[in-house]
Parts: C-alpha cells; sequence; structure tokens
C-alpha cells in the first residue's frame, strides 16, 4: 500500500496553490475527490493557455494527475446532500478559496462536525479567514509584491521584480498539505477534528525568513543584490563566463580555500583583504571584480567541473530545457510520462516527496465528473432513483 491510501479528502479546490498540494496527497495514495463546479465550467485552470483545449489543458494536467472528478453545485439542495454524505466517509475538506467563502460555503469545522467529528477542513486561502484583507482574492503575482519578495528580486539598478516560477503558491500548497496531515494525526489519535487556516499572505512573510529576522532585530535593510548575490557571504553569485553563467558559493571557509587554488590565484587566501567572511564582504567589490575576470577566461562547460573536483559548490545556470536533461533529473526519477487521450504522452516532473520505496503509480488528471459513477454508487451506494432524483435538482448542474 502507498503510505496515504487509507485516507479520503474532498477538494473544493481549483487553479494553482490548491491543487498543488493535494497533487502530492494524491501521489502518496490519498483518494482525492476534486469538486468542480458545474456552474463555472469545473476548474477554471481547465481553461489556462497554451495548450489548451476543450475543457483540458497541459497547465490542469501537471495539477490534478491520481485525483478522481465531481461536478457538483454545493449551492442546491441536492448538491449540498452529496457534499455531506461524503463528509461522512472522509478524513478531510480541503479548500483554496477567498477567506471569507468556506464560511459562506458551510464548509469550515463548525458546519461538519454534526456530519462527521473528526473531519479536518483545512482552508488555503489568500490572506486568511481573519483580519483586514480576509475577503480580498490573493495570487502569486500579488503576494510577492505585498509581502516584500520583488523588492528582493533583480538587479540593483532595475525594476521590482517576480520570481520566475509561482513560489508563493506552490509554497502554500505545501504548507495546506502539511497543515492538514497534521490536523489529520491529531484527529486520528483524539477523535476530534478541526480548521487549519492556511494563507498565501502567511506562507509568504515566513519566507523573509532570516532577512525579515535581521531586520525585525537589528534594523537589517533588505536590498537587491548583483549577480544574485547572497546578502552577506562572498563569494556566493552567479558569475559571468566565456559563453554563459555559472553559480559559485563559498559558505564555508573552506570552500573559499579551495577556490583559490582551483582557480589557480592561491595568492588570494593570504590576502589580509580576503582572510574572512567579514573581511571578504567589507571587500565585496574589489574580491568580486577579480573574480568575474578570472571567471571570464573559460567557458560554462569548464568551471563546473574544475571546481566540482575540488569540492566546490558550484553549477551552470541553466535553462529550463537544460535542468530537465541534467543527467541526475533522470537518475531521480523526476519525470513521469502519462498518456492522455488528447495531448498523447504528457510529461511532467514528479513529487520530490519520498517516502519508503513503495512505486507510485501515476494516472492522467480527470475529466470533469468523469468519476462521478464509482463515486455515487460505490463509494456512497446511491441507487439509480437516488441518482435520477439527485440529477433533477440540479446536484450536479444544469
Amino acid at each position: 500500500m502507498r503510505p496515504l491510501e487509507d485516507v479520503r479528502i474532498i477538494a473544493v479546490e481549483q487553479y494553482g496553490a490548491g491543487p498543488f498540494g493535494t497533487l502530492h496527497l494524491a501521489d502518496m495514495g490519498a483518494d482525492v475527490i476534486k469538486i468542480e463546479d458545474p456552474r463555472a465550467g469545473g476548474d477554471v485552470g481547465r481553461y489556462v493557455p497554451p495548450f489548451q483545449e476543450g475543457e483540458d489543458s497541459l497547465f490542469f494536467e501537471t495539477f490534478n494527475r491520481n485525483k478522481r472528478s465531481l461536478s457538483l453545485d454545493m449551492t442546491s439542495d441536492a448538491g449540498r446532500q452529496v457534499f455531506e454524505d461524503l463528509v461522512r466517509i472522509s478524513d478531510a475538506v480541503y479548500s483554496n478559496l477567498r477567506g471569507d467563502v468556506p464560511a459562506r460555503l458551510r464548509i469550515l469545522y463548525n458546519d461538519l462536525k454534526h456530519l462527521n467529528p473528526a473531519i479536518v477542513c483545512c482552508s488555503l486561502s489568500g490572506f486568511g479567514m481573519t483580519g483586514p484583507r480576509q475577503k480580498e482574492p490573493g495570487y502569486d503575482y500579488i503576494l510577492q509584491g505585498l509581502a516584500g519578495w520583488m523588492s528582493l528580486t533583480g538587479e540593483p539598478d532595475g525594476p521590482p521584480t517576480k520570481s520566475g516560477l509561482s513560489l508563493v503558491d506552490f509554497s502554500g500548497g505545501f504548507v495546506a498539505a502539511l497543515s492538514l496531515m497534521i490536523g489529520l494525526h491529531a484527529a486520528r489519535r483524539d477523535g476530534t477534528g478541526m480548521d487549519c487556516d492556511v494563507s498565501l499572505f502567511d506562507t509568504a512573510i515566513h519566507l523573509l525568513s532570516y532577512p525579515a529576522t535581521w531586520h525585525l532585530t537589528a534594523g537589517f535593510t533588505p536590498q537587491r543584490t548583483a549577480r544574485s548575490a547572497h546578502p552577506s557571504l562572498v563569494p556566493f553569485q552567479n558569475f559571468p563566463t566565456a559563453d554563459g553563467w555559472i553559480v559559485v558559493a563559498c559558505p564555508k571557509e573552506k570552500f573559499w580555500q579551495r577556490l583559490t587554488e582551483a582557480i589557480g590565484h592561491a595568492e588570494l587566501a593570504s590576502d589580509e583583504r580576503f582572510t574572512d567572511f567579514a573581511a571578504r564582504h567589507a571587500h565585496a567589490n574589489t574580491l568580486l571584480a577579480q573574480l568575474e575576470r578570472i571567471f571570464r577566461t573559460q567557458p560554462s562547460a569548464h568551471w563546473p567541473t574544475c571546481l566540482q573536483q575540488a569540492g566546490i559548490p558550484c553549477a551552470p545556470v541553466n535553462d529550463v530545457a537544460e535542468a530537465l536533461q541534467d543527467p541526475h533529473t533522470a537518475a531521480r526519477q523526476m519525470l513521469v510520462d502519462i498518456q492522455h487521450p488528447r495531448f498523447g504522452t504528457v510529461r511532467q516532473p514528479a513529487s520530490p516527496v519520498r517516502v519508503g520505496n513503495v512505486p507510485i503509480p501515476h494516472r492522467r488528471a480527470p475529466e470533469r465528473h468523469e468519476d462521478a459513477d464509482a463515486i455515487l454508487t460505490e463509494l456512497l451506494q446511491y441507487t439509480p432513483a437516488q441518482i435520477e432524483a439527485l440529477r433533477q435538482g440540479k446536484a450536479f448542474g444544469t
């Protein structure tokens, strides 16, 4: 058995952050039943271009493999009945909606505990279910600006810049999945469920990490650094080469000593301006100019081999294609192939979550309402007459 095969999650989720969180739980074997609102055509992620046809997109495929889909209008009495019957036999209700919506949809613990006292209700929203921004929609780009990330990203003389990836969304998904599993552990131990109020805002503020601690405790003002340099360790940044870029890191004194020898300039190690972290930081401009001249003398392919042999952290600055083709990507089995009726073979990144050595089967993302028969007849054991009555009551849309 996979680790989470005894876990059932009702996922009222859409787009990126929420589905990203349950993706890893589904890969680990959890039965993730994805509730899709028929009034909106299901998860909006189905319609994200490019590579989108009908109700399928490669964006949607990326976040929803190994899940099941039920198209359900939870605002109708019939749809609510189906939802509540699912709550009775599930472990968690997971959602990523605006902070005020879970209460309005009545999917919080106090709304559902009479159905299942051990249910865990995990809400991932932009700003959480409390505070002055509760009702504001929250998206990754907005949070990267609001939480100060953009002020730290990019070159010093350039504009504020977002990360090239939706890291607030993805991190928020991980935090929500972790919160849900912690809540589930406690619920199984104590027999009592709870709410988990997770937000992208909280996640983004937390990830300010040590620069925030420096600022709050010592008055440090974080600033953008040239060449994506570390704010205090030198050298620890990108360097241009004869034909591209490399990233070199010396987070320990031993790496600095080795670097001076590997680049053929052992005299730098004994230079009093560069003898330790503090000295190198104080004379960073002088040192980095010298290192840049040295690294420009050889192509990018030369330096990683040379420096890694000396035990120095170093890598080429790859583009996406090069990263996906790296031999280590294949060795770690970080790409999976899934067959899809519309897109053929869909190749995508595997989950980095590793638990034991049980093989992980991968199934394509579901079509909207694809799993209705199995969920309604096998799981909920509805009769054909009951299902027809639910259809008449518009439980599954019009």
